[in-house]
């Protein structure tokens, strides 16, 4: 199916649904949803950001200024995951109890406001690996129209750069709880340490990273093509003082490289162990 196909459905279907809320993140793929949202409905789509200790605060002002650029309204609302002991006990299943309280409170928050769709920015991809997070937003009622038509990560991608949007390219920024393996408690204070450690690494000009935090280690990942670069022209003496300052006390770097969803290979290794 050509993008132009895929574009028409996309709009067609939020034609059909008249008035929609976005739970909007600001990365690329709800940004694609929030855009072609804004472009059918105007002022009968809302975009909507929920603020925790896990969303860094220059994402927040990143989608800020990308629902600007859109045109599209924008609401900021707080979200309490961090309450919920289901939650900071990061359990395989953690997304499950964030994205519960992001759409528990999304859906009330909708029906107030007269909409009766809340949609997110899931596409195709995400639907072929583990993410318990879909599961709580479907039993929510919430839709996921790039999912719903097939529109895979590489199409998002796509789409965004045909409609010119300048953020196309951005990388990939989930919660910061994704830097912490399973059964490892999620605090603020964690949370703000890792955060601090990426925006460092993000201000000597690096950008599609992780910095995966295992108790007091800190675990670099890069694009495996920037990793022999990042040796040769860091002052790795400096990073290692600057991460001991935010608190960590052991400072490596991952060889294999960056890879989406790394930490979930530990469930894959447990099935099949299960298994032989």
């Amino acid at each position: 199916m050509m993008m132009t196909e895929k574009l028409a459905q996309l709009k067609a279907l939020f034609a059909e649904m008249e008035q929609a809320l976005i739970a909007y993140s600001g990365g690329v793929d709800s940004t694609l949803v929030a855009k072609i949202a804004y472009d059918v409905l105007g002022d009968r789509a809302l975009a909507v950001t929920a603020v925790s200790p896990s969303l860094l605060p220059e994402e927040l002002a990143d989608a800020e200024a990308q629902a600007a650029t859109i045109g599209i309204a924008h609401k900021i609302v707080q979200t309490h995951e961090m309450e919920n002991p289901n939650y900071t006990s990061n359990p395989v299943n953690r997304c499950y109890f964030c994205k519960s309280e992001l759409h528990d409170t999304l859906k009330p928050l909708a029906l107030e406001l007269g909409y009766p769709y809340v949609v997110d920015g899931v596409n195709a991809d995400d639907l072929h690996d583990y993410r318990p997070g879909i599961q709580a937003a479907k039993e929510r009622g919430a839709r996921s129209p790039l999912a719903e038509i097939g529109i895979t990560k590489a199409q998002v991608r796509q789409l965004s750069q045909q409609l010119g949007l300048p953020w196309w390219d951005k990388p990939a920024q989930p919660c910061l709880s994704s830097r912490f393996p399973y059964g490892e408690e999620i605090t603020i204070a964690k949370l703000q340490r890792v955060g601090r450690a990426e925006i460092y690494l993000r201000n000597l000009g690096w950008d599609n990273l992780r910095v995966r935090s295992q108790e007091d280690t800190a675990r670099i990942e890069l694009s495996p093509e920037q990793i022999q670069k990042f040796v040769l022209t860091t002052d790795l003496p400096s990073l290692v003082i600057a991460f001991q300052n935010l608190g960590f006390i052991y400072v490596t770097l991952d060889l294999e490289g960056y890879r989406s969803g790394k930490l979930n290979q530990v469930l894959n290794r447990e099935i099949v162990g299960g298994k032989s």
